[in-house]
């Protein structure tokens, strides 16, 4: 079995007052949050910070304290099992536009409400709920 860690952002903007969260639309059907995996000699938030440059162009993003939920589950890569782990932060951006990378379809900002439809996994569900839920007391 291979074991990955990987790091990612629960990214997100205010516009007229209603909180929008960014998902992508990887190329296997989902939508998910911006993750990737941890390189050698970088920490969780370089890496969070690397792939939403990389995925989405943005750079100004600004970490939410007392954020970090992490998920675990299990897929197959060329036959081989791989046990993957991944711990999100929340950060936001004042960005709108951006560009995506070759790795996703697709972008959109939705509200809580619909990205919960829209969102493909339960353990992203639960990642979002959590930072709704963090949100909703500080904002």
């Amino acid at each position: 079995m291979i074991e990955e860690t990987s790091s990612g952002l629960v990214l997100f903007r205010k516009e007229n007052k209603k909180i929008l969260f960014l998902l992508l639309h990887y190329p296997s059907g989902h939508w998910d949050f911006v993750k990737g995996k941890i390189e050698n000699g970088e920490s969780p938030h370089q890496t969070a910070i690397r792939e939403t440059k990389e995925e989405t162009g943005i750079t100004d993003i600004k970490f939410l304290d007392n954020f970090e939920e992490w998920i675990q589950y299990n897929f197959q890569f060329e036959g081989e099992l791989v046990q993957k782990k991944v711990i999100f932060f929340l950060g936001e951006t004042k960005t709108k536009d951006i560009k995506i990378s070759h790795e996703h379809l697709n972008y959109t900002w939705m509200d809580y409400s619909t990205a919960m439809e829209k969102i493909t996994f339960d353990n992203a569900k639960t990642v979002l709920s959590k930072s709704y839920t963090l949100l909703s007391k500080t904002l």
